[in-house]
């Protein structure tokens, strides 16, 4: 349970399962119970926008603490895996809409392969044990978490529905009261929660995807003890959140979500379609489109001394991790979801598009971190690349 490999595995295993089981007798079984109604929603439904929810409460109350008190807690520090972030989410992004451009129906999907799955990508650096140097587990989290931090952006600003003013003018009215209650010093989580709820619905009915949610409520939870400061961070409110949140999130939301998401049939149809534009956008977004941006601006960004290398890991070290970086699993599926809604056909290409990517991403970088020397010293410039 401790382990940092552990939840990427078990995200692996359900996926896998969701395939299994969709290519077997079971399979009208698993996609009428997904479908089957309870409390005005289907079950699919409840673990996309309900149970995703406090997936990205816990990713806010990431982002909130790398930024205050983390890794990402100077503009310094934040450059190097800043610049590699944007230049992960655009580069993708221009590979999906160069293949998709002569089909119009498709362009929406243009943010599926800028994501990057923190907790595959971690979990295959994780395995690798110490034949990587520490500092890159390091920039892999800080560069997913802003590029996590990029992804709230993108489902907040690109994929919402018909907006309601009523219901977004209550919502503003809720995020307000959380703020007021960190502003008058309340650093029990009860009330926090609570009116966390009544966003989330109000949200739901407003337009915007509720999982948008979780990150307003993250971000007035209150991340100093009562009298402390950030040097007392580990008895917040923010971080017993955090700690109680992580393992459900780990083991049981995400791989829940993995199993309702990626079965799909593999039949004659879904080999067919290994050659859609929604498919080849998806897989190559995250294998080409990945490594190319990341490695190429946090190379711009060292060459032109905006940035420092992370200590002791060479160029093949940083490539290597950038193609870590094309794991785009649950947040790619989650956004394909939101960008295909109302075409069921696509979402079948994005699922296929994002398993593709996301193993030949998976197993060619670890292939390369395997084969990487240990670490490098802090003068090397490491291996050239040709």
């Amino acid at each position: 349970m401790n382990s940092e490999a552990s939840g990427g595995l078990v995200l692996m295993a359900c996926a896998a399962l969701a395939l299994v089981v969709a290519n077997s007798p079971l399979a009208s079984l698993y996609t009428g119970t997904l479908e089957a109604h309870a409390g005005g929603l289907s079950i699919l439904h409840w673990i996309n926008d309900g149970l995703m929810a406090v997936f990205f409460l816990l990713v806010g109350l990431e982002i909130k603490r790398e930024f205050l008190h983390g890794q990402l807690r100077t503009w310094r520090a934040r450059a190097l895996p800043g610049i590699g972030a944007v230049g992960g989410m655009i580069v993708p992004a221009l590979v999906f809409v160069g293949i998709n451009l002569a089909q119009p129906a498709t362009l929406r999907g243009w943010a599926i392969p800028a994501a990057t799955d923190i907790a595959f990508a971690l979990g295959v650096l994780a395995l690798l044990g110490d034949r990587v140097p520490a500092s890159l587990k390091v920039f892999l989290t800080a560069l997913a978490v802003l590029d996590d931090l990029g992804a709230v952006l993108i489902i907040a600003l690109f994929y919402t529905s018909d907006l309601s003013l009523p219901m977004l003018g209550a919502a503003a009215v809720a995020v307000v009261a959380l703020f007021g209650l960190n502003r008058f010093g309340v650093r029990r989580l009860w009330p926090y929660l609570l009116i966390g709820a009544l966003l989330w619905w109000l949200v739901l009915r407003s337009g915007v995807h509720a999982t948008i949610a979780g990150v307003l409520l993250a971000l007035p939870i209150p991340a100093e003890a009562a009298g402390q400061m950030g040097e007392h961070a580990d008895e917040s409110p923010l971080h017993r959140l955090e700690e109680a949140l992580s393992p459900w999130v780990a083991f049981l939301i995400l791989p829940i979500f993995a199993f309702a998401n990626a079965g799909v049939s593999i039949g004659a149809d879904a080999i067919a379609g290994l050659t859609n534009p929604v498919t080849l956008g998806v897989a190559l977004g995250l294998f080409l489109g990945k490594q190319i941006g990341v490695l190429g601006s946090v190379w711009i960004a060292v060459t032109t001394r905006i940035a420092s290398r992370p200590s002791k890991a060479g160029w093949i070290h940083i490539y290597g991790v950038a193609l870590l970086c094309g794991i785009g699993f649950t947040m790619s599926l989650f956004i394909g979801l939101l960008a295909f809604a109302a075409t069921p056909e696509f979402q079948t290409d994005t699922k296929i598009g994002v398993l593709l990517g996301s193993i030949l991403s998976a197993c060619t970088g670890a292939l390369v971190l395997r084969l990487a020397p240990r670490s490098m010293s802090p003068t090397s410039r490491g291996p050239r690349l040709t």
